[in-house]
């Protein structure tokens, strides 16, 4: 088979990551290699997450819907905590039908795609996501010639990388790391944010290595790389909140004849256009119920405005929305009565954390230190982010500012006004409506039609299968809204689970036929399968 001219792709997507690389200006900084796939392509220093968490932020990614658009904005619905009494726990996100994993597209245009392997997508991942998913998902496995989209997954940034562990050993120095001033700066937090740039050294090693097997395979000429990160850092008023630090990632794209290597793009950038991107690279059209956009390529649209969000975080309700331009902040509290920190268990355990609260306790705070241990929060709040990148002075209040608030509040009303907003919904009758009754509803089993001489596609094929004469096409019918199949032939075994995209042509002889359909939020279908025999 000769090699397919579309180009490849390469996510190494990153967890819990600012932009904390040598390419940014970091000093302190140990990243070597993601510094020089950034000189061979362009960084985006506007580049940000849909929230300042994984799950929503990636449920936005793979299907290229802002989650509160699509009921996948609590984080997380794969819970177990105080809210099992209201909810069903776990429970996976049933966004509306037509929203599919933007893979999905690429698979039915040929495209072999891999993801290794975390998901996190606020529903279980579907099986027609991927051509595989897992530990050993890879490129590598694709059928010659075959154009892939593979990602892969280094966690050794989480926020949990924070926290002591036993016999480690720091090599960043505590003494040369830089706490942002809402933050104490203490030894304890000084070391946590030393573990995190060990961290960030050991996640450009992994970076480097996957690099090395695509330049051993002979596939970098032909691969768009992108470098990003899930959200902003886990430190204290960055992750879970739509700040900067929550939100701000860094955006390293590397393309083949890169025209302007080594420089910094000047565009808004949202996590939410990287799968209509890739699409639009790939040459797939882009479904128009996409909300995001494409920011490289012929169909590039330049942005505004990004936008983020904010809700339940473990036991924890909330709900606060973001819009920024290149300059300004815009921030709505829904619920100004309540502080800024809720009680959320596994926040607590990082050591910064513990230091923000013994020093609250003993008084040891700044006055920039206390903002966020208020007992209420201003309904609004709006910041310079080049004057006041740290987002301390809050200039709603401001009447030399009141022109800007005013825009923004009428950009953050129209998103809600185009997108939705599922935060308005109590998240019990939310979920109420995705699993009637609390039970997860099930994807229909597949239906085989048989096309041919000898039949009219009026009736599904019996259980079994049957005798046709050839030539013969399969055809698959689901009855659930929504669902896709996958098919694999064959005998029992482990079978390469295909995505079915049209009637199949079946040659003379024996051939088993399997199939399973999937709808997101939805069980699976049962399996069906059926032996054609099939007469010359």
């Amino acid at each position: 088979m000769p090699t397919d001219a579309r180009p490849n792709f390469l996510w190494i997507s990153l967890e819990d990551t600012s932009p904390r690389f040598g390419c940014y200006g970091d000093p302190v900084a140990r990243t070597p290699n993601i510094d020089r796939l950034a000189a061979s392509g362009r960084r985006w220093p506007l580049a940000f997450s849909t929230a300042g968490v994984c799950a929503p932020s990636r449920s936005a990614i793979i299907t290229g819907m802002y989650q509160t658009s699509i009921g996948t904005h609590h984080m997380r619905t794969t819970h177990t905590n105080a809210n099992a009494r209201e909810l069903p726990t776990p429970y996976s996100a049933v966004p509306p039908a037509y929203v599919k994993t933007f893979t999905e597209y690429l698979r039915a245009a040929g495209y072999y795609c891999t993801n290794n392997a975390k998901t996190d997508y606020q529903f279980a991942p579907p099986f027609t996501a991927w051509d595989e998913c897992g530990a050993q998902a890879h490129w590598r496995h694709r059928d010659p010639g075959q154009p892939f989209f593979a990602v892969f997954n280094p966690t050794m940034t989480h926020e949990s990388g924070m926290w002591p562990r036993e016999g480690r050993t720091l090599v960043t120095d505590p003494a040369r790391v830089v706490l942002p001033p809402y933050l104490p700066d203490t030894l304890k937090a000084r070391e946590a944010l030393a573990r995190h740039y060990d961290n960030l050294a050991a996640a450009d090693q992994r970076v480097g290595e996957i690099l090395g097997e695509l330049e051993a395979d002979g596939l970098a000429g032909n691969t768009v790389v992108f470098v990003w990160s899930d959200h902003g850092e886990g430190l204290p008023r960055g992750k879970r909140w739509p700040y900067d630090a929550g939100i701000r990632i860094p955006l390293i794209v590397r393309r083949p004849g890169e025209p302007t290597p080594g420089t910094a793009a000047d565009e808004l950038v949202s996590l939410i256009d990287l799968g209509p991107t890739v699409l639009s690279l790939a040459g797939v059209p882009l479904p128009r119920h996409l909300q995001g956009r494409p920011f490289l390529g012929e169909q590039a649209a330049p942005r505004e405005y990004v936008y983020a969000s904010r809700d339940r975080h473990d036991e924890a309700y909330d709900m606060v929305r973001a819009v920024r331009d290149r300059r300004f902040k815009y921030m709505r509290h829904f619920f100004p009565d309540q502080p800024y920190l809720s009680w959320i268990p596994y926040r607590n355990r990082h050591p910064v954390m513990q230091e923000v609260w013994r020093l609250y306790a003993e008084g040891g705070l700044t006055e920039t230190q206390r903002l966020f241990l208020a007992g209420r929060r201003p309904p609004e709040e709006l910041y310079d982010t080049v004057s006041d990148p740290y987002e301390v002075h809050n200039l709603a209040g401001d009447p030399a500012h009141a022109a800007t608030l005013e825009r923004l509040r009428g950009a953050l009303d129209a998103w809600r006004a185009t997108y939705g907003d599922l935060g308005d919904v109590p998240e019990t009758e939310m979920v109420a409506r995705m699993w009637p009754g609390g039970i997860q509803p099930q994807t229909a089993p597949p239906l085989f039609i048989t096309l041919g001489p000898t039949s009219l596609g009026i009736e599904p094929v019996p259980a079994g299968g049957g005798s046709f004469t050839a030539p013969l096409l399969l055809q698959m019918h689901c009855a659930t809204q929504g669902a896709s199949i996958a098919y694999a032939t064959g005998a029992e075994g482990a079978p390469r689970w295909r995505l079915y995209s049209g009637p199949l042509r079946l040659p003379p002889g024996t051939t088993v036929v399997r199939a399973r359909a999937n709808r997101i939020g939805y069980r699976d279908s049962e399996e069906r399968v059926a032996t054609f025999e099939v007469g010359g």
